[in-house]
């Protein structure tokens, strides 16, 4: 937008709204965030305290990752609650647990703002040694990438206030519905078109966006209909927008959240999942959902590798 009108514009956005221009301006308006961004918190990530390291588990990470003491960290920071961009420095869910994990393996948290779709083809390249982003577990990212799960969502429909255009879950045929670019959610709205499309109906119009926190504008400026998004991210929007959004019917096609590795990870993989289960154990875990108000019914009890060993 025009530098002159944006003050006026900033004064009616949402909250969760603010967060996505903090995000967007870093980037020159891309939306992907402040490329390069990097924070290693310290500091207890759920409880205030300091987490213990496990000499053990730090044993297993790999020499030339811990070489430098710490864990390089790819994340697309515009997906609040659980990865985002407060005050110049990366905040949320994924953030805590991830700076947590690191203290368990005796490393810091390298976090590295990226564009999500780009991810994962950077832990092929080496650029990222881990990364925690809100990753959906999958076949297909399976083929190239290993998966330590971590907590479990699903998708959620968000639409305005009263939902004036009358969205269903089973029958978006005919709306505007925002996504962001790269995630299931996509992958989902082909399945849908395309039963759309079989049956006679109009097609949904699509609306693929780099950042959430795009999609998130995109629905409250009502330039689209309706968005589809990780259930504790659409949670956490209408909650943000007082009274602005709300969400239609109840999250559908649940799966976990991964930390992802390269392919093939052996003692790193153990490491990592081994400091997950030693938050879960401790109660840390807990601790972190409670803060970012994450719905207990995702949680995990138990950490896996995916592919297992």
């Amino acid at each position: 937008m025009a530098r002159g009108t944006q003050l006026k514009a900033i004064a009616l956005l949402p909250a969760f709204a603010l967060v996505g221009l903090t995000v967007a301006c870093g980037a020159g308006g891309s939306g992907a965030g402040n490329v390069g961004t990097t924070t290693s918190a310290s500091a207890g990530a759920g409880s205030g305290d300091a987490v213990a390291k496990d000499d053990a588990l730090a044993a297993m990470v790999p020499a030339d990752v811990k070489a430098d003491g710490k864990i390089v960290v790819g994340q697309d920071q515009s997906y609040p609650p659980n990865e985002f961009v407060d005050n110049g420095k990366p905040a949320g869910f994924d953030v805590d647990l991830g700076t947590a994990i690191g203290q368990v393996l005796g490393v810091q948290m390298d976090f590295q703002n990226a564009a999500f779709d780009g991810i994962i083809p950077g832990i092929g390249a080496k650029k990222y040694e881990l990364a925690m982003s809100s990753f959906s577990i999958n076949a297909e990212r399976l083929q190239s990438v290993d998966m330590i799960s971590y907590y479990s969502a699903g998708t959620s429909l968000a639409v305005l206030k009263g939902n004036p255009d009358g969205l269903k879950l089973d029958d978006l045929c005919g709306k505007k519905i925002a996504v962001q670019k790269g995630t299931t959610q996509v992958e989902d709205l082909d399945k849908k078109n395309a039963a759309c499309t079989g049956a006679g109906k109009p097609a949904i119009e699509v609306t693929q966006l780099q950042a959430q926190t795009d999609v998130n504008l995109a629905l409250t400026a009502k330039r689209v209909q309706g968005e589809l998004a990780d259930s504790p991210v659409i949670d956490y929007a209408v909650k943000q927008t007082n009274g602005q959004l709300e969400s239609v019917g109840a999250p559908y096609d649940t799966a976990p959240y991964g930390i992802v590795l390269p392919k093939n990870s052996g003692d790193y993989g153990k490491a990592v999942q081994g400091a997950i289960q030693k938050l879960i154990d401790s109660g840390e875990y807990k601790k972190i959902l409670d803060k970012w108000g994450l719905n207990a019914a995702g949680a995990v009890t138990k950490s896996e590798i995916n592919p297992a060993s």
